[in-house]
């Protein structure tokens, strides 16, 4: 077997970034004699995953094929790079990097002023040569022959004074360097890097070229998706980004990104299994009589991914997606956050503003569009742009390819909701039937600056509850409202479509009951 110590380069070619890891790919071409050879590959990032480890060998003649023996990572203790200092580092290790960085210049100096002293020297030569042959051939001119020799003269001497100038400030560095070096030799300690070989064993039938790919997982990258939205008015654009972070010990250059929200960590956990024990038993005289109900909360939405422990997830809505980058980037191993763009598209958009004001007395602009982007929108913050520039940053949820989409862009300040609530409670004597009546007036304000014309369209949203028992039964009342509400959906969402001009203020009045047999209790 021939054993080739000498490394060879084993770049990176496309790396696929997952939630907590990425899985990389490398190519390189092999040129190989036959028979059985022990190659060593890289150096390659020493986080990567020894079990994960896959080589693949394709000759490019089918005659002559080759194949692995054995693929292994073998990592050894180097030294570090000598690299300029961080931010990270410690102000002797910057005052040590700005001493050797003058002592360098102090070095290049003093070379610079030895040739010329060197050539100085030389002119001097050829100038009393001259002189000589000038006065045996009689053509004597004194007066130039001692402004040319007063000048050389100058020349050498302001240079020599120049160079044991520098040589003195070079003796002064080196000294101060010297003390440097051995105070943060007792401070710091170095540590070695840690560099990982690949180690090859192929076996060739006969000599000719073959091409290896490896693959393998690596920890220390992360991806998360990001957008962009634009907005003129009636046009929304969306850029769709990955932000990725990598510090796998190795920079990535010119490599094909491919982003999944695929979770193999958590493929190879079995499911928790709890203990359910059910019982049976009569019920009591007391709760035949009676049916407790309680009112309470309900988040409506769709199931999302499991959620990660420590880290915000990416949510796919349950189902592996996955993004491409269109063109190669390079992507540095420092852990800082990259902006790689994935896809753009500009679609028709609807503007309206909203408001609830359960949750929050602002009118805000709510823009509503489909996805046009091909793929789905996984849940991601936004920077929102309009025409005045960069007003602020949202979050985009989870949108299916062609499903509706909705951004908010913010607040609008001369708008002014007050909500106001009542209730009214009645129990009848003979049925024994409990009516609650309750009662919401919004009073929405606009306030409006000199000059300003036009109608604004604002859309006011409540809510009123959603029995789920026969027992319990809520009623709009549709004549006690001013004005009639627009539309009331079957989750129990009531709107308004409220038309403000400049200056004016409007009352809207919800009115609805509810009503329960004396059975019910919990109201």
């Amino acid at each position: 077997m021939t054993t080739i110590p000498a490394p060879t380069p084993l770049p990176v070619t496309a790396v696929t970034c997952l939630e907590d890891r990425a899985h990389i790919e490398r190519d390189a071409v092999l040129e190989l004699e036959a028979g059985i050879h022990r190659l060593r590959l890289g150096p390659v990032s020493a986080l990567a995953v020894d079990r994960t480890l896959h080589a693949e060998l394709t000759a490019d003649h089918p005659g002559h094929p080759a194949k692995v023996l054995d693929v292994r990572i073998v990592r050894t203790w180097t030294p570090r790079a000598p690299l300029p200092p961080s931010d990270e580092d410690s102000a002797l290790h910057h005052h040590v990097h700005r001493l050797e960085e003058e002592r360098r210049a102090l070095g290049q100096r003093r070379d610079r002023l030895g040739a010329r002293l060197d050539v100085l020297g030389r002119l001097a030569t050829d100038l009393l040569r001259e002189i000589g042959e000038g006065a045996g051939f009689g053509e004597a001119d004194p007066e130039r022959w001692a402004r040319e020799l007063d000048r050389v003269d100058n020349e050498r001497e302001t240079c020599g004074e120049e160079l044991r100038t520098v040589d003195s400030r070079l003796t002064a560095v080196a000294d101060e360097l010297a003390d440097a070096q051995r105070g943060l030799d007792l401070s710091e300690e170095r540590p070695a890097e840690l560099v990982g070989h690949i180690e090859l064993t192929v076996q060739a039938t006969a000599a000719g070229p073959a091409r290896l790919r490896l693959s393998h997982l690596t920890a220390c990258a992360l991806w998360r998706p990001a957008y962009r939205a634009v907005f003129d008015g009636s046009t929304l654009t969306l850029e769709t980004d990955a932000m990725v972070w990598q510090r796998t010990g190795e920079d990535w250059s010119d490599v094909q990104l491919t982003f999944s929200t695929a979770r193999s960590a958590l493929a190879t956990d079995p499911p928790r299994l709890g203990e359910d024990l059910l019982t049976l038993r009569d019920r009591t005289a007391a709760e035949r009589r009676t049916i407790d109900v309680e009112l309470r909360e309900e988040h409506i939405g769709d199931l999302g991914p499991s959620p990660v422990l420590g880290l915000p997830g990416v949510d796919d809505g349950g189902e592996v997606r996955v993004l491409k980058s269109p063109e190669p980037v390079s992507v540095p191993g420092d852990g800082r956050a990259h902006r790689v763009p994935v896809s753009a598209f500009a679609t028709s958009a609807r503007s309206e503003y909203a408001c609830s004001p359960e949750l929050s007395p602002l009118v805000t602009q709510v823009v509503r569009f489909d996805n046009r982007s091909g793929h789905a929108l996984l849940a991601g913050p936004v920077d929102l742009i309009r025409d005045s520039g960069f007003t602020g940053r949202g979050t985009l949820d989870f949108t299916a390819a062609g499903a509706a989409a909705e951004l908010a862009f913010g607040s609008v300040d001369d708008h002014r909701v007050v909500r106001v609530a009542e209730e009214s409670r009645d129990t009848s004597g003979i049925t024994q039937r409990t009516v609650v009546t309750r009662t919401v007036r919004l009073h929405v304000s606009r306030f409006s600056a000199p000059g300003e014309h036009g109608e604004q369209v604002v859309v006011l949203r409540e809510r009123i509850p959603v029995s789920e028992v026969s027992a319990a039964q809520v009623r709009l009342s549709k004549e006690a409202c001013s004005p009639p509400p627009d539309t009331v959906d079957a989750e129990g969402i009531v709107s308004w479509e409220v038309m403000l001009p400049p200056g004016s203020r409007r009352t809207v009045t919800l009115v609805y009951e509810l009503s329960a047999s004396g059975k019910v209790t919990g109201l």
